[in-house]
C-alpha cells in the first residue's frame, strides 16, 4: 500500500512536469511477475570518473541476495531510469560505486522527490565519490570522499573495524571488532554530528595517511566513521565505504552488512538511525 501511494503521488508529479511517461529504463535482474516479494531495489552503477572493476561482482552479489531474501533487483547504468514514475517502482535505490557527475538536473530533481516521498538510498563504497556539486546529495550520502591511503603498499590494508552497536540489521551479524582488508576512505568532513555511525575503523591498526597531500594527508583521527545511516529529507539513507575489490563481494560478513543496510533503507528492517553516538 505504501509503495502504491508513493507511485500514484509521483506519477501525478511526473505527468504534470514531463508529460507521458515512457517505459522504465532499468533492466530486470529478477522477475517480479510471479510470487510475493518483500521489496524492490534498483542498483545504479553509472561512473563518470574512476571506474571500479568490482562493479559487476557487486551487482551479481546484490542479485544473489535478492534471490535468497525475496526481493527484486533491477540493475542499470542508464541515468534515464531517474524519472518519477520509474523510481516509484522501488523501495530503495542502491548507488554502487558510482563516481563523478552522473545525473542531469532533471534527474537529480526526480531523485530528490523520490526520497522526499519516503524512498530509500543505500550507498556503497565510491557512492561518496559522486556528485560533488549537488549539495543535497552530499547531505544524503553523509560525507564526500577525500582520499585513501596512497602508496601501492598502503592502498589496501588489514585494519580493525569497531562496530558501534549491534541492534541494527546492518550490524547484527558482525563481530564487535572486525578485522578485514579494505581501501579505507578518508572523508572531507566527519558526518558524526548528523548521522548515526554504525562502524568506525581504528586508525591505530593501519596507516591512514592519504594521497592528496605530499607526504600523506592525515586520517580522520580517533573516531573514523566507515558506515552510517540517517533519516534524510523524508527518506532513509544508509552508506558504507567498504566494498572496493571484487573478491570482497564473496565475504559473508560484508554481504550480511550490505543486506542489512539495504533492508533498513528499503524500510523492511528496523531503522534506528538517529544520532546515538
Amino acid at each position: 500500500m505504501k509503495r502504491l501511494v508513493r507511485f500514484l503521488v509521483t506519477l501525478v508529479v511526473a505527468v504534470g512536469l514531463a508529460g507521458p511517461v515512457g517505459p522504465p529504463a532499468a533492466a530486470s535482474a529478477n522477475s517480479a511477475a510471479s510470487g510475493h516479494h518483500r521489496f524492490s531495489a534498483l542498483v545504479f552503477s553509472k561512473t563518470a570518473a574512476f571506474r571500479h572493476d568490482s562493479i559487476p561482482a557487486g551487482v551479481a552479489a546484490i542479485q544473489r541476495l535478492g534471490a535468497q531474501h525475496n526481493f527484486t533487483v533491477d540493475a542499470t547504468e542508464d541515468a534515464a531510469a531517474f524519472t518519477d514514475a520509474n523510481l516509484a517502482r522501488y523501495d530503495v535505490v542502491i548507488w554502487l560505486s558510482t563516481t563523478g557527475d552522473v545525473l542531469t538536473d532533471a534527474q537529480q530533481a526526480a531523485f530528490e522527490r523520490y526520497i522526499r516521498a519516503g524512498g530509500g538510498y543505500a550507498g556503497i563504497h565510491a557512492a561518496s565519490d559522486t556528485e560533488y556539486d549537488w549539495a543535497w546529495y552530499g547531505g544524503l550520502v553523509g560525507a564526500y570522499f577525500r582520499d585513501h591511503p596512497g602508496s601501492v603498499n598502503a592502498q589496501f590494508q588489514v585494519a580493525t573495524v569497531k562496530i558501534l552497536g549491534r541492534d541494527t540489521a546492518a550490524t547484527r551479524a558482525l563481530p564487535r571488532r572486525w578485522q578485514r582488508e579494505e581501501e579505507w576512505y578518508n572523508f572531507r568532513t566527519n558526518p558524526r554530528d548528523s548521522v548515526r555511525v554504525l562502524a568506525e575503523v581504528d586508525e591505530r591498526t593501519y596507516d591512514p595517511r592519504g594521497y592528496s597531500v605530499p607526504g600523506g594527508s592525515p586520517g580522520m583521527g580517533r573516531h573514523h566513521p566507515i558506515s552510517w545511516c540517517q533519516p534524510y529529507d523524508g527518506g532513509r539513507a544508509f552508506y558504507t565505504a567498504m566494498g572496493h575489490k571484487a573478491e570482497y563481494y564473496s565475504d559473508p560478513l560484508l554481504l550480511a552488512h550490505l543486506l542489512g543496510g539495504i533492508q533498513m533503507a528499503a524500510g523492511v528492517a528496523r531503522f534506528s538511525c538517529g544520532r546515538e553516538n
